[in-house]
């Protein structure tokens, strides 16, 4: 795409459509809250986002995609800000810490949604705009170690926050804000290497993802419930769903002979050869990647996995009193976990035979940067990457095994970013309904004052910033006649001021229109002034139509604002006007 606003606008197509998707069960009213949270959130991303492009476009001099990240390369006025709204607008996209809380909320959608979701499109753009100008950004000072941060702070919250939850989905959810933490950290940093292993990284975890989703969804039907709590022995009646989670889930975890586990170790490998942030990202990485095989495990065996005696009595305490043990009620039919099957499969295709992989991966690499080349191999030697491989899934393990098993549920934080969008979300309504409240209070006489005031200020203060008001030459009249039939409106419109019928109003008001016809005729404007005759009669007639139905006087005049304060509006609003 090489149209900055060909992009953006289609950036912000896919939050209006999974605006659609997560709100597809429209009477439910979590599914409502989530949709919207989600489209609040990832639009006002969008418009940071739109400002950067601005800012860069204008010092550009085009839209072209490639001359923008050009100019971000050779900096300039306003660049960093540019970079940094973009940088938001990703962030909030692609679900980073301290916008990740609209993606969990998401797993209202239907679970098919969900695999589409957090598998691939909306939630991985933000890492792709991202990884089209890191390498032109990776030159700013603030950029290396902000994206580090971001992605790194991203990925172990989010994989801890996964090994706390009791739902299924939530589970995966949570996986995919640790995982897109993983992708901005590798993109971010705009290394070739780095670059290429997170092309293959996205891959997999597209694959890995979707099957895991569609199994929790054919979980849900075939039992009625997501909660590992409940779930107990559904490997021997959903043997299928279990194999294909299990290889999925290996894949997730970076387990060979798995695509995951290739693409991980592409990663593990890219960032070893770095130093600084570098070295910092690599043990970031790697303890963000124990936490993955934790809640991979926990995710396994607390869905398909059988529950001692302890276990069970530990999750007792937090599961529904009148809850007991979930069973499959009805089998899977292999047209259901197919999809899901394919898609494990390929997982175990992709890291087998890497090198048949790495070309069409490549392609999508160089068109990020020109120099980076990915090298996917199941076995590369016994070096680093490998011993922190072997390292992660030994961490990983331990951490599911001393706390990761619990059945218990995660305890409330007593601030999260959840509760924070929440009560500003609120703080937002009130306020609007308090500034309602005072500005459109049906009361016609306000609006008159506001919309009088606020005209003839937007008139005043440029002309006597500018000078105009000095300068101007005021003329009365070009006639006795003009004069006089200007004085006869003057008057009138006096009158219907003080006027105490509605009739005696209307006639009043008609006059000044027939005074105003005659002064565009003075002017030499007989067209003009037909025309308002015309419109006048017209009106007049309509007012005295609609008077039969009202009653003859006007109602006590309101005391709300002092009238020579509503003088002075009047007056002032007819000299701006004049």
């Amino acid at each position: 795409m090489g149209d900055v606003w060909s992009l953006f606008i289609a950036w912000e197509l896919t939050s209006i459509c999974s605006f659609l998707l997560i709100g597809l069960n429209d009477d439910i009213a979590a599914a409502r809250a989530a949709a919207l949270r989600a489209l609040l959130t990832t639009g006002a991303g969008g418009l940071a986002m739109m400002g950067g492009f601005v800012i860069i476009a204008v010092a550009a001099g085009t839209t072209s995609l490639t001359s923008l990240t050009e100019t971000i390369a050779h900096g300039g006025p306003n660049i960093d800000l540019a970079v940094g709204l973009i940088l938001v607008g990703a962030a909030t996209k692609s679900a980073q810490v301290p916008f990740h809380f609209w993606l969990p909320g998401a797993m209202q959608a239907p679970t098919p949604v969900s695999a589409f979701l957090h598998s691939a499109t909306m939630v991985k753009a933000g890492v792709v705009v991202v990884a089209r100008i890191a390498p032109a950004a990776s030159h700013l000072d603030w950029w290396t170690p902000t994206l580090v941060f971001l992605g790194g702070a991203t990925m172990l919250w989010g994989g801890g926050r996964a090994l706390r939850q009791v739902d299924a989905k939530l589970i995966l959810a949570f996986g995919t804000v640790s995982q897109l933490g993983l992708l901005m950290v590798l993109f971010g940093i705009g290394d070739p290497a780095t670059t290429a292993a997170g092309v293959a990284m996205l891959v997999a975890h597209s694959l890995f993802k979707a099957a895991l989703f569609m199994v929790v969804g054919l979980v849900d039907h075939a039992t009625g419930t997501r909660d590992i709590r409940r779930l107990d022995g559904l490997a021997r009646t959903l043997r299928p769903l279990a194999v294909i989670a299990a290889l999925a889930g290996a894949s997730m975890a970076g387990v060979p002979p798995l695509l995951g586990f290739v693409a991980k170790e592409s990663a593990l490998a890219a960032l070893d050869t770095l130093d600084g942030w570098g070295t910092v990202a690599l043990v970031v990485v790697t303890a963000g990647s124990a936490l993955t095989v934790a809640y991979t495990l926990r995710f396994w065996f607390g869905v398909f996995g059988t529950a001692d005696s302890t276990e069970a009595a530990r999750a007792a305490a937090d599961a529904p009193a009148d809850t007991g043990p979930a069973t499959a009620h009805h089998g899977v039919s292999a047209l259901a976990w197919v999809p899901a099957a394919v898609l494990a499969a390929l997982g175990i295709v992709g890291g087998l035979v890497a090198g048949w992989v790495q070309d069409g991966i490549d392609v999508a690499a160089t068109a990020l940067d020109s120099a980076a080349h990915v090298h996917l191999s199941l076995w590369a030697g016994l070096h680093l990457p490998v011993v922190l491989s072997a390292a992660i899934v030994l961490g990983g393990t331990a951490l599911w095994w001393t706390g990761g098993r619990s059945g218990a549920a995660e305890r409330s934080w007593p601030l999260t970013a959840e509760g924070s969008y929440q009560a500003t979300f609120d703080g937002l309504v009130t306020s609007a309904k308090n500034i309602t409240a005072k500005v459109q209070n049906g009361s016609l006489p306000w609006y008159l004052v506001v919309t009088f005031s606020i005209t003839a200020l937007a008139v005043l203060i440029p002309a006597a910033t500018n000078g105009e008001l000095g300068t101007l030459e005021v003329r009365l009249a070009d006639g006795w006649a003009q004069a006089a039939v200007a004085l006869i409106a003057a008057a009138l419109g006096v009158g219907i001021a003080f006027a105490r019928r509605r009739f005696a109003a209307v006639l009043l008001l008609g006059g000044v229109g027939y005074c105003l016809a005659l002064i565009y005729l003075f002017l030499g404007a007989p067209d003009l002034a037909l025309t308002q005759v015309m419109v006048e009669t017209i009106s007049t007639v309509m007012f005295l139509l609609v008077l039969r139905h009202l009653p003859s006087g006007y109602r006590p005049a309101s005391e709300w604002l002092a009238r020579p304060v509503k003088i002075a509006v009047a007056t002032t609003a007819g000299a701006a006007m004049t």
